[in-house]
């Protein structure tokens, strides 16, 4: 509590009243008194209003780190399971795997990313002076080793910091030949902490400090850290660090020594998050409105003194008038940009966060589509395999061994697939060519091989004997015409007489028309949005006729759906007609 000083009151000078001296004892004592008591209560209000808002930003501050921890603690899962990297530790080529983690570093916003080989070696990393590098005896290669999941290890850097990393061991069908490295950036945080004049520490389970934005308090006890640079001094280096940014002198935030501590649990591993507050801005404000009631009864004496005395006194009312309008309006200033600032502030951390969500977003979109197609090829690899074992078995290996034949081709065939499932989020066009659509619905019909001998299917197919040329993907078309035959295979199994129509027409344009007898479609408006499915759970995913219908606008041609006149499906794939005079000149060139 600051100390106040009055003047005494000085003998009344000769012509002056006795009820003007009564006036001017009232009037002092009165300002004494309002002054006392204005000290004490506005004390207690603006260090409850600090306390509280030190507990909200601590409450902040926590939900930040957690949801930075929780960000980044999906990204070893994923990428574990990337097939590039698998291929890369298997194949022992790391030619492209520093460039595919250093693109996944500016999507996921991580630190780094670093992989490991099964002896700990970094055969690829985003930062070039880990390549080489042995990691075999670090804590994230050790104990992703050890667990099946991802893991979480704080380790300590010659520089008395601390890094921050997910693992999480990567694994094929022999068994881990690897492990994936994710450092989260959490020293970021320090550096935002350090501008709300506060001082910030982070304690693990141990109750050592890992975070702080005194350097020197890592590492170390709480206590320990304390007794080697006290809360005052971090919070007034604090502030000294970021004298340009508020706008204001270092120096007059620090009338005391007083300083407020407030703890909080971070609901991750046992952490805990403390803050310092200095009782300095609560002095402050304190006296900025005891300033006021003083300037306010100061103007009464001068008020008085003009009425007892000289006009000349009454100048110097107007000046103190004047002199409280300009600090109120100062305030008033300061408080808009700092109000300004954090709105900004807030904005750009809601718009990163949007960012990240939607890439996530993406990725798991990516992930399903891939094993949307996949499942097609594994599944009729599946019964070549039972055929192939039942002829071994009859010792009738040349049969057996055209349905290895076949499988080697759904190999080369998920193998195509992958690749192009990489260039969905770019335009097609460089592996078109002129191509014979018969040919596609015959792979079609091949492909759909194993599921027609399962099911007595009806299948009649009017194709014209002649080439009917188009210019596209013949894979992705064959994609189109599997995902389409497969439909109308599920849509006839509650049909006692199952039927599949496959016409192919020529015109202006090529139009392949797949019909069934089954019960048609109830919803045709949202038939081609992802993930709308009208399967039973487990059998589908929905994406087959969305991917189908962005393939059939890449090969600049149009899918649609509607219901025949007798009942079932009709799904009509119409492509633009390749003439004989451009096969001619494709010929040419």
């Amino acid at each position: 509590m600051a100390n106040y000083k009055t003047r005494p009151v000085l003998p009344p000078r000769p012509g002056v009243s006795l009820r003007a001296r009564l006036v001017l004892v009232a009037l002092i004592s009165l300002a004494v008194s309002v002054v006392f008591f204005s000290n004490r209560w506005l004390t207690e209000r603006y260090t409850e209003t600090t306390r509280n808002r030190a507990e909200l930003r601590v409450a902040l501050y926590s939900g930040n780190l957690l949801s930075e921890l929780q960000r980044n603690s999906v990204v070893p899962l994923l990428l574990s399971r990337d097939p590039a990297l698998i291929n890369a530790l298997n194949s022992a080529d790391y030619s492209q795997s520093t460039a595919r983690l250093i693109s996944y570093r500016d999507e996921i916003e991580a630190a780094s990313l670093m992989l490991l080989d099964g002896d700990g070696r970094a055969v690829a990393a985003t930062t070039r002076e880990e390549l080489g590098s042995q990691h075999r005896t670090n804590p994230y290669f050790v104990d992703a080793l050890r667990s099946s999941e991802t893991v979480f290890t704080t380790v300590p850097t010659e520089a008395g910091s601390y890094e921050f990393a997910y693992s999480r061991k990567i694994e094929d069908s022999d068994g881990v030949i690897g492990v994936i490295v994710v450092n989260v950036d959490l020293r970021k945080f320090e550096s935002s902490w350090s501008g709300i004049s506060d001082a910030v520490l982070v304690t693990n389970s141990e109750g050592n400090v890992i975070l702080a934005t005194e350097p020197r308090w890592r590492g170390k006890p709480e206590g320990e850290a304390l007794a080697t640079v006290s809360a005052t001094d971090a919070i007034r280096r604090s502030v000294r660090d970021v004298a340009d940014w508020s706008g204001l002198p270092s120096d007059v935030l620090f009338l005391g020594e007083a300083v407020m501590r407030h703890e909080s649990r971070v609901p991750f591993q046992g952490w805990r998050i403390a803050s310092f507050t200095s009782y300095a801005s609560v002095r402050e404000k304190v006296n900025a409105v005891l300033a006021l009631e003083i300037m306010a009864f100061a103007m009464l004496l001068s008020l008085l003194f003009y009425l007892i005395s000289r006009r000349a006194q009454w100048r110097s009312v107007l000046f103190a008038q004047e002199s409280a309008d300009l600090r109120q309006l100062n305030v008033a200033l300061q408080r808009e940009i700092a109000e300004r600032k954090r709105a900004e502030e807030n904005l750009q951390v809601a718009e990163q966060t949007l960012a990240q969500s939607s890439k996530l977003a993406a990725l798991g979109e990516m992930s399903a589509a891939v094993s949307h197609e996949l499942n097609q090829p594994l599944a009729a690899m599946k019964t070549y395999l039972a055929g192939a074992k039942l002829l071994l078995q009859r010792k009738r290996p040349d049969e057996a061994m055209s349905s290895f034949q076949r499988i080697d081709d759904l190999i080369e065939r998920m193998g195509a697939i992958t690749r192009q499932l990489k260039s969905y989020a770019r335009k097609g066009g460089d592996a078109f060519e002129p191509m014979d659509v018969r040919q596609s619905v015959s792979a079609a019909l091949s492909m759909m091989e194993p599921q027609l001998k399962v099911r007595e299917v009806r299948i009649t197919r009017n194709i014209p004997r002649e080439p009917v040329m188009v210019i596209g993907d013949r894979l992705r078309l064959e994609q189109v015409l599997i995902n389409l035959l497969r439909n109308a295979l599920d849509a006839t199994k509650t049909v006692d007489l199952p039927q599949v129509d496959i016409i192919v027409s020529r015109g202006d344009y090529v139009l392949i028309t797949v019909r069934d007898n089954g019960n048609g479609v109830e919803d045709l408006d949202n038939l081609f949005e992802p993930f709308y499915t009208t399967k039973a759970p487990g059998d589908g995913v929905g994406l087959g006729l969305a991917i189908s219908s962005g393939i059939v606008t890449d090969l600049g041609g149009r899918l649609t759906a509607r219901n025949g006149q007798d009942g079932g499906a009709v799904f009509e794939v119409e492509l633009p007609a390749l003439d004989e005079k451009e096969l001619d000149v494709e010929a040419a060139e």
